[in-house]
């Protein structure tokens, strides 16, 4: 059975996919069976062309599982996995064509210095679209730090990650809810051991994608220690240590990245079509106008991150991309809603309030 597997960053595809054979185990038990059992009918009565495998028509639209809810199930948690797997795959290459190059900038800190990680450190990762990339918006896909700790150390380090979507101020970001419910939690790989560095990574993949324009990273430490009663592992803050003279080490940060992709951007042509409410060009250009603006704020809010209810990410877009006042974003939103309420079959979905 031949899978096929592609990516949406061209140039990148690997010479051979780690993961075919992985594929192959993970298909459903009532698929290989069916197909071991097909196996003695004919093989030149299935081929549904030449240079293909015999069995390949099982899972076309004349084999038996197409209309299957289980298989339907399966093919939907394999295309979000398989291009999940390629990003991973991208990601342990430290592919730098994946990679959205962005500024550090911190007061706590510098990138590949020892600090004392007692107190906590903030840095941030910025791209300045409106004054660098004015005609690109940005997703991220994933995050990664590379962390090294002194040998012996016992600290163990916590982040508390908040995104901006496209711009404004900290309290216009969401907080990232890592490993809490479905939301991926980090993964930790080593990179040295003598000097006990460690890539820290948080893949987002399809699933929570998210624009981005600013990402806000806090570090604090909390010391690991054993146990003896219960011979499990607690955690105590550093100030909260009986014994100050102990030494806690010291921490460095060698490479903070956003891995992801950017989007072409055209605030010209979304001006145009606000223009476009109150000044219609010709009769009908109002209503495609409106049409399009909802398609646009759905797609946008489609990224909202995780939470009882979606983000309004297109007004933080109108609001700092656009630059338009708050009073112009809310009447363009009145104007969406109500058109939207007389289409026929409208579908309307609440949203909380991220940006001012």
């Amino acid at each position: 059975m031949r899978w096929q597997c592609g990516t949406r960053f061209r140039g990148l595809r690997p010479a051979a996919a780690p993961w075919t054979a992985l594929l192959a185990l993970g298909l459903p038990g009532w698929v290989l069976a069916v197909s071991a059992t097909a196996a003695a009918v004919g093989p030149e009565q299935h081929a549904s062309a030449a240079g293909q495998h015999p069995l390949d028509w099982l899972l076309t639209d004349r084999g038996p599982f197409h209309r299957a809810q289980e298989y339907a199930d399966f093919m939907e948690r394999y295309r979000q996995d398989l291009q999940d797997l390629e990003l991973k795959y991208l990601l342990q290459k430290q592919d730098s064509r994946i990679e959205v190059h962005s500024i550090f900038i911190s007061n706590d800190m510098r990138l590949g210095s020892w600090f004392d990680p007692s107190w906590r450190k903030r840095m941030l990762l910025t791209l300045k679209s409106n004054k660098y990339k004015p005609g690109l918006v940005h997703v991220m896909l994933a995050l990664s730090l590379q962390i090294c700790l002194t040998k012996n150390s016992t600290l163990e380090p916590v982040m508390a990650i908040y995104v901006n979507p496209f711009g404004g101020s900290h309290s216009e970001s969401w907080f990232m809810p890592v490993n809490e419910g479905s939301f991926p939690d980090w993964e930790r790989t080593n990179v040295d051991a003598a000097a006990q560095c460690q890539n820290w990574t948080i893949t987002l993949g399809n699933r929570w994608k998210t624009f981005f324009e600013t990402v806000h990273v806090y570090l604090r430490s909390r010391i690991k220690s054993l146990d003896d009663s219960s011979n499990e592992t607690i955690y105590y803050e550093p100030l909260e240590m009986t014994d100050p003279s102990k030494n806690l080490g010291y921490m460095k940060i060698n490479t903070l990245q956003v891995f992801g992709y950017s989007l072409p951007f055209d605030p010209d042509a979304i001006r145009d079509l606000i223009l476009q409410l109150d000044y219609p060009y010709t009769q009908g250009s109002q209503d495609s106008a409106l049409l399009q603006l909802i398609e646009l704020r759905d797609r946008v809010n489609q990224l909202s991150p995780p939470g009882k209810v979606r983000l309004d990410l297109f007004s933080c877009l109108l609001r700092h991309r656009l630059k338009l006042a708050n009073n112009e974003v809310g009447r363009i939103q009145s104007s969406l809603r109500a058109f939207n309420s007389k289409l026929p079959n409208p579908v309307e979905y609440e949203t909380g309030k991220l940006c001012s």
